[in-house]
């Protein structure tokens, strides 16, 4: 009878012991996951660690601590006890001054206010119950309270996944990587995982960030679905039965250079200083390229040191071959482009430096890659052929200010794309062009991409990216034209000067008949001094009707070649101030999501979402409706893309970097086909 007395009391008082313990353990992380900087997790951690228990509850423990274990018979150890309530009461003080602490100036989640009020009264009711002796000496027995490591751990502990589940297509990487990594866990287990639809969060104005639940792990969050765009209607009716597709994948990524995270430390203080690392980063970064498996890699922001030491030799072992490009000057970071040495053969490469001295429109560092590959069919396929490939890779200037910039080195960049693409014929092989180019969706700069055009003249230099408005500023810089001097060689039309069609000798600038329109202009009808006078001949003057006179001076307002100087018309040949380019590429995203009604965006500064990262690929123009020009897949097909995440989504995760995604930027992925011919 008195066993089961004592089974009674000691069963509930071992469970209770074990809720509170389970319960500070998940406030802790709850905390940890709060946005928070890093000097005050650190500062309150280290407060709370040396910091003693206050005089009343230290006498309560006392007070505590003589009742129930002078009951204890002798054989019990009373030093065992006091161990185990010390180190209980120490924890639970730690740990609910630290919610206290560290949620004072936060918008805490009810839950983890509810969490501490339930630590409270179970911890009451502990002290105030009378446990009989074998019930006191059974919770001597116990194991001690697990201690939260502080120094060298992270605040994303709670997200590391319980279970280990094989990872389906994915290998293991060559290189050295923390197994305990939450974030590359997060990786393996994200290839079999399907998240359940999160709600959409509202935006506050007044909170930045969002604290992440600990029952959400990151990868859940973060979870990014693949578009399969081959079964579309449009897609199906342009591949008929017949035509076989070589399907690759293209990943760009600017994966951000340790060098400037160091450098701009005030752009990630939500971000606690260990993510932040180069260590942590680097195996992220290989998991999650891994995970996708691109057959072509476009990287942005890679620091040199860190490409020949490591990222080429791990890209190598993924059966890459890798190619890279620094920038100029003092720059310790450039571009980097990578194929799968098992589906691309190279035939040509051409780096891309914007800077040009002497030259304020081209006096930044930026750089591109251009590159011209043979897809290697299967051996089985006999006498079958497929298109080369042009792959283009750039980190456009980030000044939002300087868009005449932006422009010249964009220019200068499809003017090599044009070179390396043109076939003999005069067309094109298929292109895909990869890159940061700083410039939200429909701001000039992207326009002229997509559409071929762009008329700039006049044009606020602000305005080209449109990724800030100083439309306030007084005196804006304004893009006049021509944008570039002639001594670049670079046409109005993005082309190299010496790869245009020679004019034949002796080629008439003007036609007879144009010429002709002018007969009765003002300079025509005007006998020049020094014209020797004959009677007859040089002495008449023609006179034009008024009809004759109005058709000439509607001809010369239209015509942009001519400009008039007093009375006089000079033929003065003028830049129109527009540029063009002849490449037909379009976007592989739409840059919103209709599901949630929201804009993607591939980068969050300073806790705002904006899109500045882009795949555009070759297709054929359709028409234009309203200066939007329409395409349609051609000889290169989009079979399929990586969706992208609205700001919302990624607020709740706090941000960009975060445990997960180890850069400031999401990665771009796209699945592609081209047709191959026999």
């Amino acid at each position: 009878m008195i066993g089961t007395v004592l089974c009674y009391v000691l069963l509930p008082a071992v469970r209770l012991l074990q809720a509170l313990r389970d319960g500070f353990s998940t406030c802790q992380k709850n905390v940890l996951l709060a946005k928070s900087p890093s000097t005050q997790i650190e500062g309150v951690f280290a407060a709370t660690t040396g910091r003693s228990v206050p005089e009343e509850q230290e006498a309560l423990l006392q007070q505590w601590l003589e009742e129930e274990v002078g009951n204890l018979p002798a054989s019990e150890s009373v030093p065992a006890a006091r161990k185990v309530s010390v180190t209980l009461t120490s924890a639970w003080l730690e740990g609910s001054e630290l919610l206290m602490t560290s949620l004072s100036d936060l918008n805490t989640s009810p839950e983890v206010t509810q969490c501490a009020d339930q630590q409270l009264s179970e911890l009451n009711t502990l002290a105030s119950s009378k446990l009989q002796d074998h019930a006191v000496a059974e919770l001597a027995r116990l194991p001690a309270e697990e201690t939260v490591t502080v120094a060298g751990s992270a605040p994303w502990a709670a997200v590391v996944p319980q279970t280990h589940h094989p990872t389906a297509g994915c290998d293991g990487i060559n290189v050295e990587v923390l197994n305990d990594d939450p974030a590359v866990l997060a990786w393996s287990l994200a290839c079999d995982a399907v998240p359940p639809v999160l709600p959409a969060q509202p935006i506050q104005d007044a909170v930045p960030f969002y604290p992440v639940p600990t029952e959400v792990p990151y990868h859940e969050i973060l979870w990014r679905d693949w578009e399969d765009l081959s079964v579309q209607p449009c897609v199906v009716e342009q591949v008929s039965k017949n035509t076989s597709l070589f399907e690759f994948r293209v990943m760009s990524y600017n994966i951000l250079a340790q060098d400037l995270v160091e450098q701009g430390l005030d752009l990630y203080v939500h971000c606690h200083p260990d993510i932040l690392s180069w260590n942590y980063r680097l195996p992220n970064l290989l998991q999650e390229i891994q995970h996708w498996d691109p057959d072509v890699l476009c990287l942005q922001e890679v620091q040199e040191n860190h490409y020949w030491e490591q990222l080429e030799p791990s890209f190598k072992e993924m059966g890459f071959e890798c190619f890279y490009k620094r920038r100029t000057g003092t720059k310790t970071d450039g571009c980097a482009v990578c194929y799968k040495h098992s589906r691309f053969q190279l035939i040509s490469l051409s780096p891309v430096e914007y800077f040009r001295p002497g030259l304020d429109i081209l006096n930044r560092d930026n750089v591109g890659l251009v590159l011209l590959l043979q897809p290697v069919l299967p051996e089985d396929l006999g006498l079958k052929a497929v298109s080369p490939l042009c792959v283009a890779n750039t980190h456009v200037l980030f000044n939002p200010r300087r868009g005449d910039i932006k422009l010249a080195q964009v220019a200068l960049l499809l003017a090599e794309i044009d070179k390396i693409a043109r076939t003999t014929e005069g067309s094109y092989y298929p292109v895909i062009l990869c890159g940061d180019l700083n410039s939200v969706p429909d701001s000039p700069l992207y326009k002229f991409i997509r559409n071929g055009e762009l008329s700039y003249h006049g044009m606020p230099a602000w305005k080209v990216s449109g990724q800030e408005d100083f439309s306030q500023q007084l005196y804006p810089r304004k893009l006049l034209a021509p944008l570039w001097p002639s001594s670049l060689g670079v046409t109005d039309k993005c082309q190299y000067v010496t790869l245009c069609q020679q004019k034949k000798p002796g080629r008439r600038e003007y036609s007879r008949d144009f010429l002709l329109q002018f007969r009765f202009c003002d300079v025509a009808c005007e006998r020049p001094p020094q014209l020797v006078l004959l009677e007859g001949v040089t002495d008449a003057k023609p006179v034009a009707s008024a009809r004759e006179h109005s058709a000439v001076t509607a001809v010369l307002k239209r015509h942009n070649s001519l400009s008039f100087v007093g009375k006089q018309c000079l033929f003065v040949c003028r830049c129109s101030g527009v540029i063009q380019h002849s490449l037909n590429l379009t976007s592989v995203y739409s840059h919103f999501l209709p599901h949630r009604g929201r804009p993607e965006v591939t980068t969050m500064p300073m806790g705002l979402g904006a899109t500045v990262d882009y795949i555009f690929y070759s297709a054929e123009p359709v028409e234009s409706k309203a200066g939007r020009r329409l395409y349609k897949d051609g000889t290169l097909k989009l079979l399929g893309r990586l969706s992208l995440l609205s700001e919302d989504v990624l607020l709740m995760a706090n941000g960009l970097p975060n445990p997960f995604c180890s850069s400031d930027h999401l990665c771009l992925l796209a699945s592609f086909g081209l047709e191959i011919s026999s």
